[in-house]
């Protein structure tokens, strides 16, 4: 991801403070639900493009502008993985 200048870069603090609000909840209705949720408080710019980043590295999806965690250290996921069938 290339910075377009601003001061909006978020530091990895910051991106893992949403990756954890989003883990917590597994999914948030809206991305506005997500960003007023998040524990401190982050630039609207900034959130943007923690999401961007997020979607880009395949941690996320939107559905129906639904945020959902997809990401591998999902415990549900793991959980059907586990129980599913190999296929031959």
């Amino acid at each position: 991801m290339v910075a377009k200048g601003g001061g909006h870069d978020p530091t990895l603090a910051t991106i893992r403070m949403v990756e954890n609000a989003i883990k917590r909840s597994n999914t948030y209705p809206t991305r506005k639900a997500l960003w007023q949720n998040l524990p401190r408080q982050v630039q609207y710019q900034t959130f943007k493009k923690i999401i961007d980043y997020l979607l880009e590295s395949r941690k996320i999806i939107l559905n129906d502008n639904e945020i959902v965690w997809v990401f591998v250290d999902n415990a549900k996921l793991k959980r059907a993985i586990a129980k599913s069938v190999r296929a031959r």
